[in-house]
């Protein structure tokens, strides 16, 4: 693996009336203020697509020197239906058949960007593209041909990135070609209390890493939500003042046992989820959308608090 250990967050930088479903990226500008603003404390930052808004962060990260290395990510559509995706993710043959061309065309982007930019240290195939309620399934078996196409073509290491759970199963058959594997962590999302958050953070850890003994595991995502009106979360479970106690015992974790760890998430995501304000899928931001500091960062950034 090339990643030293270090700081890592992962960063989306779309800001109000900005959204990747609608293709309106920030601004080189807009880029560069927030990797100045990540600069001061953090060295690898995770990218989830080969979109217009990745690759204009991997010039920003050349263009000005910035030092900085990066997970990309590629963004895989489904190519098979999941019925047990709560909310809804039945896809007709036409359809499927599309996004497996979609997903190849994808991929070549990845290609000509880790071949392109130094600032590219690895690659995931994919983000929860296998877990049970996922709306963008992608079967094992394409995930494993995707990661042999990758790396044919580049020189970095490939990983995949998923929740804990499908590494202790389904995934082994991939596990073989990865060069490491990317775990993700939500106490909040399964009803953790701050109580033992930390804990049930390093089961989820240890499940892989004594699942596959030699095996390189980082942390692609573990962070706490600061807002939520109630849907997956309970209200009383999300504050400024919980993320904040969460990210201080993860760091210090994480930073004794040298376990590389992007936090989730750089800035607020106002385009995720429903139009609710109170939308836990908006709020896991360390910065708030306006790149104001929340409480978990006032000490590291005086200068950005109002």
């Amino acid at each position: 693996m090339e990643f030293e250990h270090g700081n890592a967050i992962c960063y989306s930088g779309y800001r109000e009336n900005q959204s990747p479903l609608d293709g309106k990226y920030p601004s080189y500008g807009q880029i560069r203020e927030d990797l100045i603003i990540l600069e001061k404390n953090w060295r690898h930052l995770r990218l989830y697509d080969c979109s217009p808004h990745a690759e204009t962060v991997l010039e920003v990260i050349r263009d000005e020197g910035l030092p900085f290395g990066v997970m990309l990510g590629l963004d895989m559509a489904a190519e098979m239906s999941n019925p047990h995706c709560p909310w809804g993710a039945e896809f007709s043959n036409e359809t499927l058949a599309a996004n497996r061309e979609r997903n190849h065309e994808e991929i070549e982007r990845a290609i000509a960007l880790a071949r392109r930019y130094d600032s590219v240290l690895s690659v995931s195939v994919g983000n929860e593209a296998t877990v049970e309620w996922t709306d963008h399934m992608v079967p094992v078996e394409r995930l494993v041909s995707h990661v042999q196409e990758l790396k044919d073509a580049i020189d970095q290491p490939v990983t995949f990135c998923e929740n804990y759970v499908p590494w202790t199963y389904k995934l082994e058959p991939l596990v073989e070609v990865l060069d490491f594997i990317s775990v993700h962590t939500y106490p909040a999302w399964e009803y953790r209390s701050m109580e033992d958050a930390l804990e049930y953070t390093r089961e989820n850890y240890h499940s892989v890493v004594d699942h596959y003994p030699g095996k390189p595991v980082v942390i692609t995502e573990a962070g706490w939500t600061t807002a939520s009106n109630g849907r997956g979360i309970e209200p009383w479970n999300a504050s400024e003042e919980l993320q904040a106690h969460y990210y201080e015992q993860l760091m210090a974790w994480t930073n004794r046992e040298k376990v590389l760890t992007f936090v989730f998430e750089a800035f607020d995501e106002p385009w995720k989820g429903s139009p609710d304000p109170l939308e836990p899928e908006k709020h896991w931001g360390l910065f708030n959308v306006d790149r104001t500091p929340k409480l978990v960062m006032r000490e590291t950034y005086p200068e950005l608090a109002r």
